[in-house]
């Protein structure tokens, strides 16, 4: 690696690493499309559509649920930001997985997080297609068709600029904050005016009625915690995108410290008002509870608009799961543990290749849904699951590494640090591991999950063996100056 002595400090001492996969990028987006990347990761459809489910299941108490994952969540990107001022990248965790673990644990983290937006993009253009069948308009036309029209549209889109992932990342992010702002003011009228909503009158004691704050006990609360982390997974795109934004040091603070209370407003609060608005069985699996609240209020059209609303957050998760493979496959090629087309570039300084491969992938999905229309969103959801906990996971051990490196004096910490180190990394493993638990109760799609641990794990293991020889011949290249 290219080493550069550090101001202060002798070269034997601290050495900065430089990951040439970064080499090439423009620094397009902007402080508003930073922050609104950073929103649009946190707010998805876990809480437009899955929150009414959860409700149903384990009751008002979900709010707490809520906010303790929600810290997780945080911990995770407030490590990642700390890396991220440490040396900006848009390889992301795979370069830091590289300059702490070494090759494998970059090659690791990368195939796993392609893995999960892979997989996740696959879902997303089922969910697509599947929310375009709500209107009557799209009804006579077959799922795969609305998913491939989803998918090319999308794809299109996001080989033109890093400018115009930006723009659509924040107009995405601007309908689903938005969407909750007016039904929050709305809600919260109707708590004032203790209005009826459907014949009950809202307010406070219906958290505590209806068997209270855990009707069903403490175990549906522990188990809905699983797909909790799953509605949280995203949150880490904003730290692929700080290798394409102009003053990262200055931008990525307040992105990431936003998070925090926007989880808190956004989910925990969202959460607490659906419960003094209606009684928690009030709610149901399949019908976002927003959709729930708004008809029994007689308002037209409250179904259409709050489709419009969750087609937008798959949307908005299609685009930005091709953006960050697209951004992590070129780190992996540079370094040789990927195919070296996915380095390739356009003229608008887009890495094409990793995005047509992404694309590619979801392609099979395609064909998913051609052939089991019904069961294709289930199928890859568990695939995403364990990539998503091994991405967290490998955020943390990364940090881990990097605080211990700190003290030797070969790197050094910025001011914006991961507070409780190395406590709140332990804690933050240990509940991912809890989460991989948890999937085994999760009967049968948890349980179909962890059988696929061991077959993720063996195609790793001969992919490695498959690319090693190209990785040391990469690292040699670079050693000799050579760049990507």
């Amino acid at each position: 690696m290219t080493d550069r002595t550090v101001q202060g400090e002798p070269q034997s001492e601290q050495r900065e690493h430089v990951d040439v996969g970064d080499i090439g990028y423009s620094k397009s987006l902007k402080a508003r499309h930073i922050n609104m990347i950073a929103i649009g990761g946190a707010i998805g459809t876990g809480l437009f559509l899955g929150a009414g489910g959860r409700l149903a299941q384990a009751g008002p108490a979900l709010a707490i649920a809520y906010g303790v994952c929600g810290l997780f969540a945080f911990f995770v990107v407030r490590a990642l930001g700390e890396l991220i001022l440490h040396r900006p990248s848009s390889g992301a965790f795979v370069s830091y997985a590289r300059e702490f673990m070494g090759e494998k644990g970059a090659f690791v983290a990368g195939w796993m997080y392609f893995l999960n937006w892979a997989t996740t993009g696959i879902a997303d253009i089922t969910a697509i297609s599947l929310y375009a069948h709500y209107w009557s308009l799209f009804s006579p036309i077959p799922q795969w068709v609305l998913a491939l029209v989803a998918l090319v549209a999308v794809l299109a889109l996001n080989l033109v600029s890093v400018k115009l992932f930006g723009e659509m990342e924040f107009w995405f992010a601007i309908i689903k904050v938005g969407a909750l702002v007016v039904f929050m003011v709305i809600g919260i009228g109707l708590l004032v005016m203790s209005h009826p909503i459907g014949g009950t009158v809202p307010g406070p004691q219906l958290i505590f009625d209806h068997g209270g704050v855990l009707p069903n006990g403490l175990v549906p609360l522990i188990l809905v915690i699983q797909g909790i982390v799953f509605a949280y997974a995203a949150v880490e795109l904003v730290g692929v995108a700080a290798g394409e934004t102009e003053n990262p040091a200055k931008v990525m603070p307040k992105a990431i410290n936003s998070i925090m209370w926007r989880i808190g407003i956004f989910y925990v609060g969202s959460v607490i008002l659906l419960s003094m608005l209606l009684p928690w069985n009030a709610y149901q699996k399949g019908e976002s509870p927003f959709v729930t609240v708004l008809s029994q209020l007689g308002i037209p059209a409250a179904g259409d608009v709050m489709n419009l609303v969750v087609l937008t957050a798959a949307m908005s998760s299609l685009n930005s799961g091709l953006y960050s493979t697209g951004r992590i496959l070129r780190s992996m090629a540079a370094a040789g543990s990927a195919p070296k087309f996915t380095g390739l570039m356009n003229r608008n300084q887009v890495p094409y290749g990793g995005i047509l491969l992404t694309g590619a992938v979801c392609v099979l999905g395609v064909g998913l849904n051609y052939v089991v229309p019904a069961g294709a969103f289930e199928i890859v959801l568990n695939f995403a699951a364990v990539a998503i906990i091994s991405t967290w996971g490998m955020i943390m051990l990364c940090h881990l590494l990097f605080v211990r490196k700190s003290k030797t004096g070969a790197v050094s910490r910025p001011t914006y640090r991961l507070p409780g180190s190395p406590v709140t990394q332990i804690v933050t493993i240990a509940f991912l591991l809890g989460v991989v638990v948890l999937m085994w109760f999760d009967v049968p799609a948890g349980r179909v999950t962890l059988y696929c641990i061991p077959l993720i794990a063996a195609a790793l293991v001969i992919g490695w063996f498959g690319v090693r020889k190209r990785v040391d011949t990469a690292k040699a290249l670079e050693e000799a100056g050579e760049r990507f």
